[in-house]
C-alpha cells in the first residue's frame, strides 16, 4: 500500500465523487461554451470603451453575473430541481431573454453543450433538447442527470458565464493573467450568492446594457468571438 494512503482512511462516496467530477468537468474553461468562443458581450463592451482594464472588466463581469447570470442561473436550478419541464423552461428563457441575438447566442452555446451532454450519456433521451435548446435549459438537465442540486447547477452556471467572459478579457486586453485569476477569485463570493438566490425561484431581471452589447456586437464585421 502507498505510504500516502492510509489504511484507515474513508473511501469517498462514489456518487460524492462522480457529481463532485461532474462539476469540475462543467467549470472547465475548455468546454465548447466557454471563453474561446463566446465572450459575453465582452467584446463588444471593450470595443465601445466600456471595458478598458482589469478593473472595469471587474465591473462589467460583477454587473453581468448579477442580471443575466442571475436568470439564467435560475431557469438551470429550476431544471435539475425539476420544478419546471424542459419545454416550459425553454418558453420561459426566450420571455427572459430579450435580445434576438441574446437568444441566438444561448441557442449556440446549447448546442454545443447538447453534443457534449449526448458523448457523456448517449442512452439518455434528449428529444426535448433537438432541434434546438437554449444553454441554461440544457445545463439544468446535465444537472438533473448528474443528481446535482439547483444551486450547484447554478453556481457551475454562474461562474462558467463569469470566468468565460473573463478568459475573452484578458485575451483581447492582452492583461496578466495573474491580474484575471484575482478578478475570477475575488467574484467567487458574488458567484455563490448568486446562485443561492438562483435556486430559490426563476428571475425575471434583464440588463439594457447587455442587450445592446449583444446587439451590436451581431452586427460587428469579423468578430473573433460568436457573442
Amino acid at each position: 500500500m502507498p505510504n500516502n494512503l492510509m489504511p484507515n482512511s474513508p473511501m469517498p462516496n462514489p456518487e460524492t465523487r462522480s457529481q463532485l467530477s461532474m462539476m469540475l468537468t462543467l467549470a472547465d474553461s475548455r468546454l465548447p461554451i466557454g471563453g474561446h468562443v463566446h465572450s459575453g458581450g465582452v467584446e463588444q463592451a471593450i470595443a465601445d470603451r466600456v471595458v478598458v482594464d482589469a478593473t472595469t472588466l471587474a465591473e462589467f463581469l460583477r454587473r453581468r453575473v448579477a442580471t443575466s447570470g442571475l436568470v439564467a442561473a435560475s431557469i438551470a436550478a429550476a431544471v435539475a430541481d425539476g420544478t419546471i419541464d424542459v419545454p416550459t423552461a425553454q418558453r420561459e428563457t426566450d420571455a427572459r431573454t430579450p435580445s434576438a441575438a441574446g437568444r441566438r447566442a444561448s441557442l449556440a452555446q446549447g448546442r454545443g453543450m447538447r453534443r457534449l451532454a449526448g458523448r457523456l450519456w448517449p442512452q439518455h433521451d434528449w428529444s426535448d433538447h433537438t432541434p434546438r435548446t437554449h444553454l441554461p435549459v440544457i445545463s439544468g438537465a446535465v444537472g438533473r442527470i448528474s443528481e446535482l442540486s439547483g444551486f450547484h447547477t447554478a453556481l457551475i452556471l454562474v461562474y462558467t458565464t463569469m470566468s468565460g467572459a473573463a478568459t475573452a478579457g484578458q485575451r483581447l486586453l492582452a492583461l496578466d493573467p495573474a491580474d484575471v485569476a484575482v478578478v475570477i477569485a475575488d467574484l467567487g463570493s458574488e458567484c455563490e450568492r448568486v446562485a443561492a438566490a438562483a435556486a430559490v425561484e426563476l428571475a425575471d431581471l434583464s440588463d439594457p446594457m447587455l442587450d445592446v452589447f449583444a446587439e451590436r456586437h451581431e452586427r460587428r464585421d469579423m468578430p473573433l468571438f460568436v457573442s
